[in-house]
């Protein structure tokens, strides 16, 4: 049962930061917190723990998080968090930090001495991920991207829109997160290569244009010494491609997956060629008109390709299918709850939050951002916890059924070893999740429809006062 609420707990997502009454005063009320309880829960053996330092980060708290990590107010007794200290989950704070894409608070654990090359560990995630995994597979799951790209277009169209999708304001935070990442993540053009090597084309994208910097430095030391990172990876490809082209499938299925291979190997070399030529401009545009409208922004960029001599279509997106999730539907359902005024306040707090930010050229606010753009429920770094909270607006989307689904296998199997009252208590935690299909609904549907043609019958013949012939065999 404990365990079954902290997996509960931990999915629970914090996506709306209530900024304090007086934030500088933060820090005193986590540390008269702390001297009250004697660091109960929040201390073990001589260090802060991990989950306290990762709810910090979750929060987004970042005076909380530079205390513990300084260590030198007098009420944590010389005590002071280890930024690169692993949570029973298998996960590090740096990689809760890539899930949020706060930069600040990736800046403060990297000032401390975190380490970006560690790894997910353990049975509750997916091992071996580095925190620039998690934000640039996160980054994928954009509702930009899942709603503007389809495998099923022409291929040069593809690779244009995708940039074109990845030079959007909204982009910017996300690709920031995933610069900052990259210029502390060892051998980063084999990480590159292993995105190009698996044929995952969007992901191979994002990297390259949000690490180019780094690429165009040198940032491996296995592949080669070289500073061209560029070139190396361009001469890998030709290299692959040539390989490709003389290679020979055995049979139908083979020789039509080693066309597809083909096809997204020359993809990638585009692509790697575009943003080799025209990545700096794109980058610097894109910093510089981070609240730039969508048309003018796609028309810009469209414009420095062409000067590089790429020629993108005419009409490469739709500006009606850059919308972000319909968050408003989820206050509205809050509307019948006892909290009400508490969440009005926090949606105003939050809201006056995005406006200074914006006011002092703070860019995106990051929980705006994360809440409106990225899809939460399908974060990559929980996709093995088996309860998700889904927002109302969630199961409108498409794209969330898979997961839907297994919330629905997870649910019917503790139906049998659990009682029923235990088991509401879990939906109310999980959220509103739609009912379960029930087998016998079409044949309570097809007797409610028999008793009324029945009645129906019998209203008629009492009305006329003859007999009712009946069809044969009713």
């Amino acid at each position: 049962m404990v365990e079954r609420n902290i997996s509960i707990a931990k999915s629970t997502a914090n996506d709306i930061i209530i900024p304090d009454p007086a934030p500088e005063d933060n820090a005193r009320c986590f540390l008269r917190l702390f001297k009250k309880w004697e660091g109960y829960a929040m201390s073990w053996d001589l260090t802060i723990t991990a989950q306290t330092l990762t709810c910090m980060v979750s929060f987004n708290a970042l005076r909380c998080a530079k205390v513990v990590l300084e260590g030198r107010a007098p009420e944590l007794l010389g005590m002071h968090a280890n930024p690169n200290c692993v949570t029973k989950y298998g996960y590090f704070p740096l990689h809760e930090d890539a899930e949020r894409f706060s930069v600040e608070m990736i800046k403060l654990l990297l000032r401390h001495g975190a380490s970006a090359n560690v790894r997910t560990v353990g049975k509750d995630v997916i091992e071996d991920l580095l925190p620039l995994h998690i934000a640039i597979e996160n980054t994928c799951l954009h509702k930009y991207l899942e709603d503007n790209l389809s495998p099923s277009q022409n291929h040069l169209d593809y690779i244009y829109k995708l940039i074109h999708l990845l030079c959007l304001p909204e982009m910017k935070i996300f690709l920031d997160t995933i610069r900052l990442l990259a210029g502390k993540t060892n051998n980063l053009l084999e990480e590159l290569w292993y995105y190009i090597e698996d044929g995952k084309l969007i992901q191979s994208a994002i990297l390259l244009l949000a690490a180019q910097e780094q690429i165009r430095g040198g940032s491996s030391s296995k592949i080669s010494s070289k500073k061209d990172g560029f070139g190396i990876i361009s001469k890998r490809i030709l290299r692959l491609s040539f390989a490709l082209r003389w290679e020979k499938g055995s049979n139908g299925m083979a020789q039509k997956l080693l066309e597809e291979k083909r096809t997204l190997i020359d993809c990638t070399g585009l692509l790697v060629d575009v943003i080799s030529q025209a990545g700096e401009p794109l980058s610097a545009y894109v910093q510089a008109h981070s609240e730039a409208p969508h048309v003018e922004v796609l028309e810009h960029v469209s414009t420095i390709l062409k000067e590089y001599g790429f020629y993108p279509t005419a009409e490469v997106i739709d500006t009606m299918n850059l919308q972000p999730y319909d968050c408003e539907m989820e206050r509205e359902s809050c509307s019948k709850d006892a909290n009400m005024a508490f969440t009005e306040t926090a949606n105003r707090h939050a809201s006056e939050e995005k406006t200074r930010r914006k006011e002092v050229g703070g860019g995106w606010d990051p929980t705006y951002t994360r809440r409106n753009f990225f899809p939460y429920w399908r974060s990559v770094l929980r996709t093995l916890c088996p309860v998700k909270v889904y927002p109302v607006y969630a199961r409108a989307n498409a794209n969330s059924g898979r997961d839907l689904e297994q919330i629905r296998i997870f649910q019917s199997n503790s139906m049998a070893n659990r009682s029923t009252r235990t088991q509401n208590r879990m939906l109310d935690s999980v959220g509103r999740v739609p009912p379960f299909a029930n087998n016998h609904q079409s044949k309570r549907s097809f007797s409610t429809c028999a008793t009324g043609a029945f009645r129906l019958l019998k209203l008629l013949k009492s009305s006329v006062g003859a007999p009712v012939p009946l069809l044969a065999g009713s």
